[in-house]
């Protein structure tokens, strides 16, 4: 399946903003002063709430690497495409050079 340029570009902010996001949340989770994340807040005992938000944050943020990755895997294969559709070659005379590593001659 081939993604356009558009989504492609779309998957990978998307994949960035999220680990962006949720990097963020779980350093201010860590840093919790108001008491909600750790029981005395001395990061000895986390809470509940610590727990469901720290896999909240840990999912959201491998998604987002998942997302991401599938971005930047589109827009290398958009851009090989590209420059694929760009030589002149036949596939036949692209495979042959990329068999025998040779440049390909001009006639």
């Amino acid at each position: 399946m081939r993604l356009s340029r558009r989504a492609s570009w779309f998957l990978t902010a998307f994949g960035v903003w999220s680990i962006w996001i949720w990097a963020t949340f779980f350093k201010n989770l860590w840093a919790d002063g108001e008491g909600l994340a750790f029981t005395h807040g001395d990061h000895s005992k986390p809470t509940a709430y610590f727990w469901v938000h720290a896999a909240l944050a840990l999912t959201s943020l491998l998604l987002g690497l998942v997302v991401g990755s599938l971005g930047v895997r589109s827009l290398r294969s958009l851009r090989s495409g590209a420059a694929r559709a760009e030589d002149p070659r036949t596939v036949a005379e692209q495979a042959e050079a990329g068999r025998s590593g040779h440049a390909h001659d001009a006639a």
